[in-house]
């Protein structure tokens, strides 16, 4: 593992550990206003999973953003064992920041078994390799742009994401709900089951509830537009590495009141459906002032 931005990341999800099932966790700019929220989601699972037996993984996370994370802060996770039983065992997190809580989740865990199984088959879409990467905005076209959207194009990641439905997100359009993402991180990392789940968790938050706006021409990069995840299931099926291309097959069933729902399913590139994903996220469309 060479790249320093993907290094930074497992850092960040590997959590400093305070006490017995305390921890305490940093925090990355992507280039939005306060914490990601896939950040809390995977440091959240990362310290659910160090109070658990390594041979017992997490199957399913239910979450809830309650407050917007401070950036320059760190989050506390308080870890409570709520049940070990003979296959599963649940875990509840709590993340604090000044003394309040900022989200919640409870996480399952269970030992490996044998039984019946099936699954959808993977949307016929092209391959990672035969799409464009993401557009690299050269200085003089970020200097153009608004300070948000500057923060945004210009941030590089640890995650390499290819589209397979292209649109301008300054001025995208309307269009079906629904879209198909390849992602994978930009560096190998080692070969621990919880550290993929944990940046699986923090990729599965990109692109959830912008599949919700599609039809409605509007981005998060709109300066009239507040966006705001409110929850976040996840439930983890077959073995996967996130150092290799997965596709993120999201689409979105309703959208009303202000809140829009997206559902996502991550396939290999073998066809396997290694993850399933549902969000409900805030979508408020503000009229601008004028001048």
């Amino acid at each position: 593992m060479t790249n320093p931005l993907v290094a930074e990341l497992v850092e960040l999800l590997g959590l400093e550990r305070l006490e017995l099932n305390l921890f305490r966790g940093q925090s990355r700019d992507i280039g939005t206003r306060v914490v990601f929220g896939g950040q809390v989601l995977g440091q959240a699972l990362s310290a659910a999973q160090q109070t658990v037996d390594s041979e017992r993984s997490a199957h399913s996370l239910h979450a809830y953003f309650l407050r917007a994370g401070d950036m320059e802060a760190p989050i506390v996770y308080n870890v409570e064992r709520t049940r070990d039983g003979g296959s599963f065992s649940t875990r509840r997190v709590v993340a604090i920041q000044h003394g309040e809580q900022i989200f919640n989740s409870t996480v399952s865990f269970h030992k490996p078994q044998s039984g019946v199984e099936h699954q959808t088959d993977m949307p016929a879409v092209p391959g990672p390799d035969e799409l464009p990467a993401r557009k690299v905005f050269s200085p003089e076209e970020l200097a153009k742009l608004p300070p948000k959207l500057q923060r945004w194009f210009g941030n590089k990641g640890p995650f390499e994401m290819r589209r397979v439905e292209q649109r301008d997100d300054l001025n995208p359009g309307k269009l079906p709900p629904r879209q198909h993402v390849w992602f994978r991180l930009v560096d190998r990392i080692g070969d621990s089951p919880a550290l993929h789940r944990s940046m699986l968790a923090y990729a599965s938050d990109f692109n959830l509830i912008g599949t919700a706006m599609l039809p409605h021409g509007i981005s998060f990069l709109h300066r009239n537009v507040q966006v705001a995840s409110l929850d976040h299931a996840m439930w983890f099926h077959r073995p996967f590495r996130v150092d290799e291309w997965l596709l993120y097959a999201c689409d979105s069933p309703t959208a009303q009141d202000a809140r829009g729902l997206a559902r996502g399913q991550v396939f290999s590139t073998d066809g396997r459906l290694v993850a399933s994903t549902a969000q409900e996220g805030m979508i408020r469309v503000v009229e601008e002032q004028s001048a």
